[in-house]
């Protein structure tokens, strides 16, 4: 299946166009919190920049696969 990481925050959406063939759910989720772990060292933004910001996992379909919280991730 495609899935694509769109980074949102409230209206403000970075959409991923690209997306990435994953055989499941897992794999996509894990994918999805590598992405954040380079988007946070690529972004050198502070702690508290990221409250409020997503990584929602997307299919081909446009459905909200799953949703990972940027600052939950800070622990």
């Amino acid at each position: 299946m495609r899935c694509y990481f769109h980074l949102v925050n409230g209206s403000d959406v970075v959409p991923d166009d690209m997306g990435v063939e994953v055989a499941s759910l897992e794999m996509a989720q894990s994918l999805a919190y590598r992405a954040i772990q380079e988007i946070r060292a690529e972004a050198d933004l502070v702690d508290e920049e990221w409250r409020g910001w997503r990584l929602n996992v997307v299919c081909s379909q446009g459905s909200v696969l799953a949703s990972i919280c940027l600052s939950a991730t800070l622990q």
